[in-house]
């Protein structure tokens, strides 16, 4: 499995970093179909540029960032976790197939549409994939119950060590 990985995380983040440079050199291309999402996450979400090209830019630059992470295998997790986030937007700004009236442009805009959402699916499973260890919250659990178990274990022989101590005691003080 790790030499799956090792040639699947490449190929998956290729169209990211691919598409984001082209992206960051040249927004205005796409920036006019990002105007509609751009407005609404500018007023959603504090900080982000209401500008479209800035947002392109700036979608541009997480999906270079992230997708060169991905690849080379640095916070694989985390990394496609923030790939999706900036694949959604781009989807729903980018091939809105439903809003077509030509039937080839239609065609086409589904799919890119559906392109995006496998890749979506994609990134979810990379995101997930705890390179056959179990997750945090797994060890977290496990790591608590066996805490658990050691702390019975060791009020339970503490106990026993107390009984023990006052039988000897009571077997050595005069009875009367």
């Amino acid at each position: 499995m790790p030499i799956l990985r090792k040639f699947a995380r490449p190929m998956l983040a290729s169209v990211f970093v691919s598409s984001g440079i082209g992206h960051l050199k040249s927004p205005e291309h796409v920036a006019p179909a990002a105007e509609s999402i751009a407005v609404h996450l500018a007023v959603r979400v504090p900080g982000l540029p209401e500008d479209p090209a800035d947002l392109v830019r700036l979608n541009a630059a997480v999906q270079v960032g992230a997708g060169l992470l991905l690849a080379t295998g640095r916070l694989p997790r985390v990394a496609a976790l923030a790939l999706a986030g900036s694949l959604v937007p781009t989807t729903l700004a980018g091939h809105r197939w439903w809003q077509e009236k030509d039937p080839e442009q239609r065609a086409a805009q589904r799919t890119h549409f559906l392109k995006n959402v496998s890749l979506l699916g994609g990134l979810l499973i990379a995101a997930a994939d705890t390179h056959g260890k179990p997750s945090l919250a797994y060890r977290a659990r496990h790591t608590a119950h066996d805490a658990g178990r050691a702390t019975r274990r060791q009020a339970h022989d503490s106990a026993k060590a107390v009984r023990e101590a006052s039988e000897s005691v009571r077997g050595r003080l005069p009875v009367g």
